[in-house]
């Protein structure tokens, strides 16, 4: 069997708070392999969203080891965490967290920036993605002048534009109508189905079921259905 792309073993999260002490994540074991389409699901403060952003490199555990592409995560400098993020992984957000001064061709392009420089290449796969995702005669408006459906999309335009290995999600219709839910839903899917690894935090049963597997997580530890 091949191996996982995301390998995590015993992975503990503690904060603590003044002299209080909160165990969020109590010993998490995860295998996702490339293709994967996996819904976390769990009551509020189970330590869903923490741990979408430890998988996303955004933080760190207090203890257990992480393994993304068979390489140990906490063996890496910061750069190369960066790097690693930036290259490899793709995040939405519930709240879209757009730039509001930039058109949505500009806030596609972000990580490009970040990475160091913008080529014409990118340009040309920004406004590809753009207009796959409906948005053709829409790139050069800002966040304001758009719907939160289309504020998501270009989200998620901007997830794609360094073509990750990994795409995490975190509640990305928790903002939007049914309809818009329904769109963004649909694209995840056909995402998948073109080999794209998904990883879904998600209160909403239906927007669970889209994915090939789901997990619950309650109190810090996976549970069963």
């Amino acid at each position: 069997m091949s191996e996982p792309l995301i390998l995590l073993r015993d992975i503990k999260k503690v904060f603590v708070v003044g002299k209080i002490t909160y165990e969020v994540l109590r010993g998490i074991n995860l295998e996702v392999f490339a293709g994967d389409f996996l819904a976390i699901m769990g009551p509020s403060g189970g330590g869903k969203s923490t741990l979408l952003y430890i998988l996303g490199l955004l933080d760190k555990p207090t203890s257990g080891s992480y393994f993304f592409e068979g390489r140990e995560v906490s063996t890496l400098s910061e750069a190369e965490m960066a790097r690693l993020r930036n290259q490899k992984i793709g995040f939405i957000f519930q709240a879209f967290h757009l730039v509001p001064w930039a058109t949505a061709l500009e806030n596609v392009l972000l990580p490009c920036l970040y990475r160091g420089n913008i080529r014409e290449e990118d340009r040309l796969r920004a406004q590809a993605l753009l207009e796959r995702l409906g948005l053709a005669d829409k790139m050069h408006l800002k966040p304001a002048e758009l719907s939160g459906g289309q504020q998501q999309r270009v989200a998620i335009a901007r997830a794609l534009i360094n073509k990750p290995s990994l795409l995490l999600a975190d509640e990305p219709t928790g903002n939007l109508d049914s309809k818009s839910s329904q769109e963004v839903v649909k694209i995840l899917k056909e995402l998948n189905e073109e080999g794209l690894t998904i990883i879904l935090v998600t209160h909403d049963p239906e927007v669970a079921k889209t994915s090939k597997k789901i997990k619950i997580l309650k109190d810090g530890v996976f549970v069963e259905g």
